[in-house]
């Protein structure tokens, strides 16, 4: 089948919707499918205002018209809601054709810290937008709900994974600070209420991986945080398997992935008790959810991370990429999306198993 994702993040950004559809993409090519990737780097761009490590795309309309028109997609997802994103809409529009979209980031409120913008208007654009999609996918229950409530419609799970073969328990003695060693991964931006992290009067060090408009600001203000810049893979893996505690202060994450990612190396959480977090995270058993976010911290010290490991074994990118599958909007005709979603899942049934018995 061909399959058709729009999207305006992507490498070289680093962030959970850049990984989500990476992995999605890899494991569908794995799959047979053939997957077309309609990213910025194929238009020119230009930097987004305020921060300029997002590009965007510059006129992308009739280059993504030519595109869909040669490779005649038999499923169509347009994952962002960007000048890529709403380009691929109205050429869906204008044909006729069904798809897909995804509701990955809270714009309106990301918007809303930076300009005063009421929501009402930002989320009346957002709702637009995804109006005419045969589905729209969401992370959790809970944003499902939420967005329900702002009139968004037809809206169905589309859940996260995580590579337990990286994201393991590593050794602690790669970091040699003075523990407890507290950690923090993401954007160094406003949207990630990073602060309220950085500020909390803590034993021990503090550690933020990641880069964003506001780091230069952060490494001035906080000159005792270790910032490492951006880490992936196994380095990411090794320095958070390290730490002590993972904290994620965000109050705005639709999901927050590296949650999963800090448990599988058995790292247990310290988060607000905002959506997001008490979608992942047992409480008192892989994490501490507090607005006392020093006090989630302390309390989150105690926990066991072989249980953290085991939590974030249950999540799979086989099965959030057949999840996936299962909501497009495919043709009629050949196997059902549901029937191809559960032959993508057959091969990851060994795959959990070895995750429960700590051997992932």
């Amino acid at each position: 089948m061909r399959i058709a994702i729009v999207t305006d993040a992507w490498h070289p950004q680093v962030n959970g919707v850049v990984t989500t559809l990476s992995r999605t993409v890899a494991i569908l090519r794995e799959a047979g499918h053939e997957v077309m990737v309609i990213q910025p780097w194929m238009f020119k761009t230009f930097p987004c205002p305020t921060y300029p490590e997002i590009r965007l795309s510059l006129f992308p309309g009739r280059k993504i018209r030519k595109i869909f028109d040669v490779f005649a997609p038999d499923a169509i997802h347009i994952a962002t809601e960007g000048f890529l994103g709403w380009s691929a809409r109205s050429y869906c529009l204008k044909k006729g054709l069904r798809f897909t979209t995804s509701y990955h980031t809270r714009f309106p409120e990301y918007i809303r810290l930076r300009v005063p913008i009421p929501l009402h208007f930002s989320y009346v654009y957002m709702r637009r937008f995804h109006a005419k999609a045969t589905r729209t996918m969401v992370a959790t229950d809970e944003l499902r709900s939420e967005l329900s409530q702002y009139g968004f419609r037809n809206l169905t799970l589309w859940s996260r994974g995580v590579d337990t073969e990286i994201f393991k328990p590593w050794a602690k003695s790669f970091l040699t600070d003075q523990r407890p060693i507290y950690v923090f991964v993401g954007r160094v931006a406003v949207e990630k209420n990073i602060e309220e992290y950085l500020k909390l009067e803590l034993s021990g060090t503090k550690y933020v991986i990641g880069a964003g408009p506001a780091l230069k600001e952060m490494q001035k203000k906080y000159p005792h945080v270790r910032f490492t810049g951006y880490k992936k893979g196994i380095a990411l893996a090794r320095h958070m398997a390290a730490a002590d505690v993972f904290v994620f202060p965000s109050r705005t994450d639709t999901f927050g992935l590296v949650m999963l990612e800090a448990m599988a190396c058995g790292l247990p959480v310290a988060a607000y008790p905002v959506a997001g977090p008490k979608n992942i995270v047992r409480q008192g058993v892989t994490g501490v959810l507090n607005e006392d976010l020093g006090k989630a911290v302390q309390e989150a010290l105690a926990l066991d991370g072989h249980a953290c490991r085991l939590s974030a074994g249950k999540y799979s990118w086989k099965k959030c990429t057949a999840q996936f599958f299962s909501n497009l909007a495919i043709p009629a005709a050949g196997k059902s999306s549901v029937d191809v979603a559960d032959a993508i899942l057959q091969t990851d049934r060994v795959n959990c198993a070895r995750t429960a018995d700590g051997q992932g």
